[in-house]
């Protein structure tokens, strides 16, 4: 017996798809079947599983667990919860990897599943191999035990353990994503005055999508900041491994600022130490990281990589532009929005100032958001490839760890291929809206060179 996974499902840090067209129950069994074997081989013998709220994860957990234990691997579940949840899990319990069924931020008919194993992300070729082994039919075989657990509350005691932040008045926005029965608890835990909207998981997602890094899905919370008249606020992705802040004043804190403000707190305590940034992060966030005595360190964009990029430099914090944020100081060192949060009212104590003054505090320029435009999985990462070519030629000035971040005189402009959906993204930044223009001109430029128009671009 084989199978063989559709190869779009296959991404580069975790497995993605759509439910019912290139995902299906197959498709978890065989993944158990590979990824046990995997564990099996390297001395394993049990894994921890959980599931975001999507309406599709019940299926398709029941499908993986069965592959698992046909491979002869135990199962610990842990059930419906983030999936940082998951990761304290796997690093808690006696297990030798994990796997978390979610879609993260994704549409509400896509679905996926998020590996660990030892410690640390399963991704880039380790995935492609697991579909290698599958389409072989190369598993191991034989008869795994099932055990349920309840882990939440050691999960919430571990998001407070060394709590020392003030009592805030705080706004909390769980967009009916996995992250709701934790923020809820934490409500409970945590001292001063706290909102809550959307915190029952709902697959369907009715109030709005969960991906805070999208500026319309943060409306409801910034209007309840701003009535209620709060501290701050925060948002979680759909597996609440993401962060998305507002101040008391309704503005955006970006995820690469929010990095920004966090590596003020951990280089007070370990002065010189190297930060972690991807490759859109705005330079402003470099340059900041610099000038508190730290040192900055452009990476490729993805959770799996700038975990891997922390363990390899023994980097104590890490960030993204889309809100995955993640503490190796007194943290385990995995992205963790839930715990960004807590953080951020520790911050609070730590600096001295409210977010929003912190907010105040930060260096402005003229950024583009992320912008996303469809472009077919199979020319994706050609078109990168053509302009990388260009650049080369034209004896640009380019950073090419992940697609082109170009530097020039009055900004930077960046080109890649999403790991995640069949687009391209983009982002340009300058001193002045007369030098974000001629980036952009630049960009749409070796677009059009490669027969692509950012025409039905979105922000994401």
């Amino acid at each position: 017996m084989s199978h063989c996974f559709d190869p779009i499902l296959l991404r580069d840090y975790d497995l993605r798809g759509t439910v019912g067209d290139t995902l299906h129950a197959a498709d978890a069994w065989a993944l158990g079947r590979s990824f046990g074997t995997v564990i099996a081989r390297a001395g394993g013998r049990r894994i921890a599983v959980g599931r975001d709220g999507r309406l599709s994860s019940p299926m398709l957990e029941d499908a993986l667990v069965a592959g698992l234990v046909a491979t002869g691997i135990a199962v610990l579940r842990i059930g419906l919860g983030p999936t940082p949840m998951l990761y304290h899990a796997e690093m808690t319990a006696d297990v030798d990897g994990g796997i978390q069924i979610t879609g993260s931020h994704n549409p509400g008919d896509q679905n996926g599943f998020k590996l660990v194993h030892r410690h640390a992300p399963f991704f880039g070729a380790d995935i492609q191999t697991l579909g290698a082994m599958a389409a072989a039919g190369d598993w191991e075989s034989g008869a795994g035990a099932v055990d349920t657990i309840a882990i939440m509350d050691a999960y919430v005691a571990r998001l407070m353990q060394g709590f020392d932040g003030p009592a805030c008045r705080i706004g909390w926005d769980a967009g009916n994503g996995a992250a709701g029965p934790v923020v809820e608890k934490l409500a409970q835990l945590l001292p001063g005055e706290h909102h809550l909207l959307f915190t029952q998981p709902d697959g369907h997602f009715p109030n709005h999508h969960p991906d805070p890094s999208e500026e319309k899905n943060l409306a409801d919370l910034r209007a309840l900041v701003r009535d209620k008249r709060l501290d701050f606020g925060v948002a979680f992705d759909g597996d609440g491994d993401r962060i998305g802040v507002v101040d008391g004043r309704g503005r955006v804190i970006a995820g690469d600022q929010l990095l920004g403000l966090f590596a003020q707190h951990v280089l007070q305590k370990r002065p010189g130490a190297l930060i972690v940034a991807d490759v859109k992060a705005s330079q402003t966030v470099f340059d900041r990281i610099t000038d508190l005595g730290g040192q900055p360190d452009m990476w490729k964009t993805g959770h799996s990589h700038i975990k891997s990029r922390m363990k390899q430099t023994g980097s104590p914090l890490g960030g993204e532009t889309t809100g995955h944020l993640f503490f190796a100081d007194d943290y385990p060192g995995y992205d963790d929005g839930l715990y960004a949060a807590v953080r951020l009212i520790r911050l609070v104590s730590a600096l001295g100032q409210s977010v929003t003054r912190l907010c105040d505090g930060l260096p402005t320029s003229i950024i583009t958001p992320e912008l996303r435009f469809p472009v077919p999985e199979s020319r994706k990462f050609a078109v990168i490839g053509e302009v990388l070519a260009r650049l080369r030629a034209a004896g640009a000035d380019i950073c090419a760890i992940d697609g082109a971040r170009v530097r020039t005189p009055v900004g930077w402009w960046l080109l890649r291929a999403s790991n995640t959906q069949a687009a391209l993204v983009a982002r340009a930044e300058a001193c002045d809206e007369s030098g974000l223009a001629l980036l952009l001109g630049q960009l749409d430029s070796h677009l059009a060179d490669s027969g692509v128009s950012r025409g039905s671009e979105s922000e994401m």
